[in-house]
């Protein structure tokens, strides 16, 4: 795969997720929603900025220091954007910025402020408003001044001011909006899936025994920015034992002949996350056990891709992921007794604590119900989430044989349901022992 052309969101789906947006909040809202502050690591230098995901959903605007508000029915401009200025001289440092006018003309928004202006403009957009929609708790400095000009209006009540009166969490409207992806998203979403593929495929054929996890870690992340794409999240990659830890984070252990590795890794295009993982051996070739509870997960994200399809309810996978586990359990013998008993005693959970999956979009584990009115929510097109059925048998597990200890893998592809069915982005990476086997024995 090549970079090929760069892709985006053009700033009319912006303003139309704004519309959108405006229109099921209704003619008395306001809706305030301030961009992702900077964040310091030490001393005057910073982690690497990131724009909040419902910010950039709505704008595509990358900056920090802003903050948008939007007015549905407002004659003179609904949509607002508060921005820095430009600066020669901060810009000579930190980059070129937009600047009021430059953010109008860009973003589409219908009228752009400093952002040293809030302060002076808020309140009267506030006025006449009876519900405010906004993430409250979110920023404790930012709650305040939204509490301080909320009180400046309340102080104008016997002159004839109207302050809200209902305070409503944004992300109920906002949440279900980014739960569906549109056709600007879903080419993202196959862009950063596909960049993934290519990384995961690198890595199956540059292990080698006595590298280091961080060596493999490398040359993942080269494939990611070799792409124009960076990390969506903190790569794992554990050997051995190391699988078997859920997040494992440090990533500097040896790997030996003999071990499976561990790779949960996924590139974010323009915001937008993939999340694969695939667990094969360093030397090339499964080991018996190694293969038998392989395929065994294998089998179990196939039974659960098979109930991603419209209409079915979303924890419908995970309940088939897990009785095709239990059953492939009992019968390997790490696991005694009757299939009703142990999955109503939910006895998998020593190899399988977590759940089959998760939503999938700006965030890696993106944002939306799972559960409305206490039933699994039914699937439906445009819905991204990850399968991801995982064994690992700790390698201090002494209640089963010797040769299961240590053992950890998970199988994880992007799946998009569509109106007949499903598709899986991350369909081009190999996924059975023998087609990993075939992939890591091609050379590179």
């Amino acid at each position: 795969m090549s970079p090929g052309k760069p892709l985006a969101v053009p700033f009319r789906t912006h303003a139309r997720r704004r519309r959108q947006l405006m229109r099921m909040a209704g003619n008395e809202a306001i809706l305030i929603l301030p961009a992702a502050k900077e964040v310091v690591r030490s001393r005057d230098t910073h982690y690497p900025y990131r724009q909040d995901s419902d910010f950039w959903y709505l704008t595509g605007f990358s900056e920090p220091d802003a903050v948008l508000v939007l007015v549905p029915g407002r004659r003179h401009g609904e949509t607002l954007l508060f921005c820095r200025e430009r600066d020669a001289e901060r810009e000579a440092w930190d980059g070129p910025r937009y600047g009021p006018e430059g953010a109008v003309d860009a973003f589409g928004f219908d009228d752009a402020y400093p952002i040293g202006d809030l302060d002076d403009i808020l309140p009267g957009l506030l006025e006449g408003r009876t519900r405010v929609y906004y993430h409250f708790g979110r920023d404790q400095e930012f709650d305040l001044k939204l509490i301080g000009w909320l009180n400046r209006v309340r102080a104008q009540v016997r002159h004839g001011a109207q302050p809200p009166h209902e305070f409503l969490e944004l992300g109920h409207l906002l949440d279900e909006m980014r739960l569906f992806k549109d056709r600007d998203e879903l080419r993202l979403m196959q862009r950063a899936a596909d960049i993934s593929v290519r990384a995961h495929q690198a890595a199956m054929q540059a292990v080698r025994a006595g590298m280091h996890e961080y060596e493999l870690q490398a040359e993942i992340e080269r494939v990611f920015r070799n792409h124009d794409a960076e990390p969506a999240y903190g790569s794992i990659v554990g050997a051995g034992r190391n699988a078997c830890v859920l997040h494992y984070r440090a990533n500097n252990a040896r790997m030996d002949d003999g071990d499976l590795v561990l790779v949960d890794a996924g590139a974010e295009y323009r915001g937008y996350a993939s999340d694969i993982t695939r667990t094969f051996p360093v030397n090339g070739r499964y080991s018996k056990e190694q293969r038998a509870l392989h395929e065994l997960v294998l089998a179990a994200q196939q039974a659960a891709l098979e109930q991603a399809v419209p209409g079915t309810p979303y924890e419908a996978g995970h309940a088939a992921a897990v009785t095709t586990l239990t059953e492939g359990l009992l019968r390997l013998g790490l696991l005694k007794g009757r299939l009703e008993k142990n999955l109503a005693d939910g006895l998998y959970r020593r190899f399988y604590r977590h759940k089959t999956g998760h939503w999938l979009g700006l965030d890696v584990h993106d944002v939306g119900e799972y559960r409305i009115d206490g039933e699994s929510r039914l699937l439906e097109p445009g819905m991204v989430f990850t399968i991801e059925p995982g064994l690992y048998v700790a390698a201090d597990d002494t209640t089963v044989e010797p040769k299961w200890r240590g053992i950890g893998i998970r199988i994880e592809d992007d799946v998009l349901i569509t109106r007949d069915g499903h598709e899986v982005l991350t369909r081009g990476l190999a996924r059975s022992a023998d087609e990993i086997e075939a992939l890591m024995a091609r050379p590179r």
